[in-house]
């Protein structure tokens, strides 16, 4: 699929057994209540997804099981970053045969690199397959900012470079990304509660967790935005943001696992370490999303 990527993806939250294994089928649903709810494409084995809980080969197995069940309704992306050029290579090779439309590629999150060393990997995995990537800049995990003119640089030298997901929580970081590299690069903001302030700024799209439990609420507010009724998008956001702050004010994995049971979809609840939410947090999410 040749695609240009725009408007809501989804982050997919990874289902587990009751004995730890991946959850197949349960992983199938959540596909399928995605795309039932709009999304405009899909992630596998986002942060959402727990994929630094996974090992490579239950990597492997959720991308092809995304992509099979996806069977070409959405654009698929995977995400393929790790701790050594040498994993992301492979498993980045993998998810382009498998038929991944987009690969997204975290920096090594464990020891913080240089700029030269961040710059080294990311060219080397990019050139290491022909479709396009997208760069996900998560300084919080990976302790190396990618700062606009950084990204700028790269996405012109680098062909295939030509999309950012931005998790920073900065909208002046976004601002930047927008309108001074917008030649070379798409931005997508992936901060769910600044989903209505980017698009309004000129994101590309928003790439958020929370689009599996509340996937037809956030697709409402896109399409406004698209349609210039911006009374109607602020009025639709005013509704849902207290539901949306709650989970992204709660260790996030979890929040959004508990916001999936409040809207009726049991995902189960994260693979350790990460654990459930406490009663107040889970009831607090549950009677929220019940006024929506």
């Amino acid at each position: 699929m040749t695609v240009q990527l725009s408007g809501v993806l989804s982050a997919l939250a990874t289902p587990f057994s009751a004995d730890g294994a991946v959850d197949v089928a349960r992983l199938r649903a959540v596909v399928d209540r995605n795309l039932e709810g709009g999304v405009h494409g899909v992630v596998a084995c986002g942060s959402t997804g727990e994929f630094a809980a996974l090992s490579n080969a239950e990597r492997r197995l959720v991308v092809e099981t995304v992509i099979e069940h996806t069977a070409g309704r959405v654009p698929v992306v995977a995400q393929t970053g790790a701790v050594s050029t040498a994993e992301a290579i492979e498993l980045s090779r993998h998810a382009a045969a498998a038929g991944a439309d987009v690969l997204m590629l975290v920096t090594p999150y464990y020891e913080a690199l240089t700029a030269r060393e961040t710059a080294q990997y990311l060219k080397r995995v990019a050139g290491s397959v022909d479709i396009p990537i997208m760069l996900y800049n998560l300084p919080a995990a990976t302790g190396f900012k990618l700062e606009p003119e950084f990204v700028g640089e790269l996405a012109r030298e680098v062909d295939n470079i030509r999309y950012i997901k931005d998790t920073t929580a900065d909208l002046v970081q976004a601002g930047r990304l927008i309108h001074n590299h917008g030649d070379v690069i798409s931005t997508f903001v992936g901060w769910d509660s600044l989903m209505l302030a980017a698009l309004i700024e000129g994101a590309a799209g928003v790439m958020c967790g929370t689009a599996n439990a509340l996937a037809p609420q956030l697709v409402s507010v896109y399409n406004a935005i698209a349609a210039a009724d911006l009374a109607r998008a602020q009025a639709e956001w005013s509704r849902l943001f207290p539901v949306m702050d709650a989970i992204m004010s709660a260790p996030f994995i979890a929040a959004v696992k508990v916001a999936m049971q409040a809207v009726g979809f049991d995902a189960g609840v994260p693979r350790e370490p990460f654990l459930d939410l406490d009663a107040t947090a889970r009831a607090n999410i549950f009677a929220l999303a019940a006024k929506l």
